[in-house]
């Protein structure tokens, strides 16, 4: 995991390149995103990249897997969570999420709640952070378990970002595409 410090600004060179490729070879997203610890500057991350492609039906899955094929994307059909579509890069390349979600389900607009959430507080880090810290060096080989481990913080902060979002009247800005 990288330390704090600049870790969306490190990222945005690869996230521009990545965003350029699916907004340019893919007509099918209603918005593309980057989402994940690595959007959010300040806080540290493992160096993978998540991106958010948000689509009108996840039933284009013959559609997707061939577009994501052509630009070096794997569909990973075993993904246990049903509400996306998810690819990953080949073997040996950068390490990037690619997460399909349906425009306006509970899941996309989460993933980008708890980015603008945590980029607008900067106090929710540390916490975070020492959690994952912990979890990655107790769960290094069980990503499950580590993924489970920090459940219980995640919902804690999505419903104060639930509570701000009320408050500021939040909805998602632009695309980043």
């Amino acid at each position: 995991m990288r330390g704090g410090g600049a870790t969306e600004a490190a990222f945005a060179p690869t996230v521009r390149s990545v965003v350029s490729v699916f907004a340019g070879a893919w007509d099918h997203a209603l918005r593309i995103d980057h989402i994940g610890s690595t959007s959010i500057e300040g806080l540290a991350a493992k160096p993978i990249i998540d991106i958010q492609i948000s689509v009108a039906d996840l039933q284009l899955t013959e559609i997707l897997t061939e577009s994501m094929a052509t630009i070096g994307y794997v569909w990973r059909p075993a993904n246990a969570d049903l509400t996306k579509r998810y690819f990953r890069e080949r073997p040996g390349d950068e390490r990037i999420h690619i997460h399909v979600r349906q425009s306006g389900s509970w899941h996309e607009q989460w993933s980008l709640l708890f980015r603008d959430y945590m980029r607008s507080h900067a106090e929710e880090h540390a916490p975070y952070v020492e959690l994952k810290r912990a979890l990655a060096g107790r769960y290094r080989d069980n990503r499950a378990a580590y993924t489970e481990g920090k459940s219980d913080h995640l919902w804690r902060i999505i419903r104060r970002a639930d509570l701000w979002a009320s408050e500021v009247g939040w909805r998602p800005g632009t695309s980043d595409a």
